[in-house]
């Protein structure tokens, strides 16, 4: 430190003081917060047992499903000042397609997005 901050500290000793009431005002309002979550948590409700939790079906887990989807398009408005209103419209942006076979890869299509061949020639 330079003389300086030692002078400033010795002709204004009431600086160190405020430094530590402020350090106890933190303290306590640290203590009080901590004092305020243990009291919430303990009127929670406890957390469930080992036996008590949530099991999966009895006829085993969910098994996942591929199904091709295409686009559901927006429907048209018969007359063109008719509002659409949201129970005119599907619930979903995509609908299962009508052929259900995976696209397969074509010989001499390139293959993948970087795969450094020459693509389709």
């Amino acid at each position: 430190m330079t003389t300086i901050r030692y002078e400033a500290a010795a002709t204004n000793p009431g600086g160190g003081l405020a430094i530590l009431i402020v350090g106890l005002v933190v303290a306590g309002g640290l203590i009080w917060a901590v004092r305020l979550g243990m009291k919430v948590r303990r009127r929670e409700s406890r957390t469930p047992r080992r036996g008590e939790h949530p099991t999966g079906p009895a006829d085993g887990p969910v098994r996942e499903t591929r199904e091709m989807r295409e686009p559901d398009e927006v429907p048209r408005a018969e007359d063109g000042s008719e509002r659409l209103t949201p129970h005119d419209l599907h619930g979903s942006g995509s609908r299962p397609s009508q052929d259900q076979k995976r696209p397969r890869w074509d010989p001499g299509s390139g293959g993948s997005f970087g795969s450094g061949g020459p693509g389709s020639t």
